[in-house]
């Protein structure tokens, strides 16, 4: 019984192939870039305004967010602004410890778009 699989390249090109045609790479976008929703009350009240927020990756720029955007959504962001929250020091059960900080990016739409986060 083997434990490591072979791959071939034809089985590489038909992963990169269908990840195209799904239209994640086709702007040029990084697929990993945007993490998930940030769903708080915040959030929420932001998104009837037409102001979403989610949670990114640490070395995403606003370009490659705005892209991502555009290819995950079909949307046109016109604002993209990114805020990095830092860890926090949090003290449970008699241990310190750190909760690791996130980056948030709230993505403004033009009247009318919108984006059906749940």
């Amino acid at each position: 019984m083997a434990i490591f699989t072979k791959t071939t390249k034809e089985a590489k090109v038909t992963k990169v192939t269908k990840a195209k045609k799904e239209g994640a790479l086709a702007l040029g976008s990084r697929v990993n870039a945007i993490v998930r929703p940030h769903i708080t009350e915040k959030a929420a009240i932001l998104a009837e305004k037409g102001t979403y927020v989610f949670e990114v990756a640490r070395d995403t720029n606003k370009i490659e967010i705005a892209k991502a955007i555009e290819a995950l959504y079909n949307v046109k962001p016109t604002r993209v602004n990114i805020v990095n929250l830092p860890n926090t020091r949090v003290f449970v059960r008699n241990r310190k410890g750190v909760k690791s900080g996130i980056r948030k990016v709230l993505v403004t739409l033009k009247k009318g778009d919108k984006i059906e986060v749940v």
